[in-house]
């Protein structure tokens, strides 16, 4: 019984790690508008998340970027009257719409 159970708890973690996490990819994405460059998937690797950036100007969006990223953190900060937000999210196509 124990032998059993240890195999189907190794069949169960070589699922797990060969499903990578899948991210939406869009290079250039205007406002509400559709995707105009690289809009696909991605699969991450190794300490790779989804992230989604979106730049902003005076509270209304001017552009989206999503990507895998490696080593990817949330983070909020403005620069030439433009505010960048990224978020990174670690669930299949969580970058999409947030």
């Amino acid at each position: 019984m124990d032998k059993h159970f240890l195999l189907v708890f190794s069949l169960f973690c070589c699922i797990a790690v060969v499903t990578p996490l899948k991210c939406i990819t869009c290079h250039l994405h205007m406002g509400s508008d559709r995707c105009r460059r690289g809009f696909g998937v991605c699969l991450a690797q190794k300490s790779e998340t989804c992230m989604l950036l979106n730049i902003y100007k005076k509270y209304e969006l001017q552009l989206s970027y999503m990507v895998c990223q490696k080593f990817c953190r949330d983070l909020m900060f403005n620069h030439n009257n433009l505010t960048y937000i990224h978020h990174c999210c670690k669930s299949d196509y969580c970058n999409m719409n947030h």
